[in-house]
């Protein structure tokens, strides 16, 4: 079946699970649909299905960590689906599969569409705030864009920054001076508190999603 194909690669099933993600999202979704009617092993082609969700949808929390609606979906059909396994639950979970497949289909091309990459349209996440104007959201991109690459430049490059307290105090100290500053930082809408809370969000994300760089997180993806 073709979500079977796509989670047993080519390259063998040892190596399947860390390929399933990237592979899932070119699955076609009518022709799956058509094997899933056919199917006299509906529960099985369910059950690959969350499993192959579930690894993408990991790899897309690496990435950006604000993207916990989509765990949040997922883990709901998940705990519907559990609670009964009937044929008229098992298929509607796995419309609800293909639906959060299609959503997240959406997320991933949402950099092209802000005109950013992955790793700049994290911290962009990171650093809105509601109310925002279209000029506030236009400097809101590039105060990502460049804090990002002034971080991977030098601070991010220290070997094993994140082991050594006085390592940590330099990468967060330039992601608030860069955010204070009137010349790179954030618009005048932001409060010192939203400096300092925005400060410390990015801080987190650099220190789980940037060990090295390149980031694992993003390994393999086009800047």
């Amino acid at each position: 079946m073709i979500v079977d194909e796509a989670i047993e690669t080519q390259t063998g099933p040892a190596v399947a699970e860390e390929l399933a993600p990237c592979d899932i999202s070119k699955i076609n979704f009518d022709r799956l649909r058509r094997e899933f009617e056919r199917s006299p092993a509906k529960s099985t082609t369910v059950q690959n299905l969350k499993t192959a969700i579930k690894q993408r949808l990991q790899r897309l929390l690496q990435q950006n960590p604000l993207r916990t609606d989509f765990q949040k979906h997922y883990e709901e059909i998940v705990a519907e689906y559990n609670r009964e396994k009937d044929r008229v639950t098992i298929e509607k979970t796995f419309e609800a599969l293909l639906q959060i497949m299609g959503e997240m289909d959406d997320e991933e091309s949402r950099a092209v569409r802000e005109g950013l990459d992955e790793e700049s349209l994290a911290v962009f996440d990171l650093l809105k705030k509601p109310d925002l104007t279209s000029v506030d959201i236009k400097r809101i991109k590039a105060v990502a864009v460049d804090l990002l690459e002034t971080l991977k430049a030098k601070k991010l490059r220290i070997n094993h920054w994140r082991d050594k307290e006085s390592t940590r105090d330099a990468v967060r100290l330039t992601i608030q001076d860069y955010l204070w500053s009137e010349n790179t930082g954030l618009p005048e809408i932001y409060s010192e508190e939203d400096v300092r809370d925005k400060t410390e969000a990015v801080f987190v994300h650099m220190f789980r999603a940037y060990p090295t760089v390149p980031s694992p997180c993003y390994a393999g993806m086009a800047s």
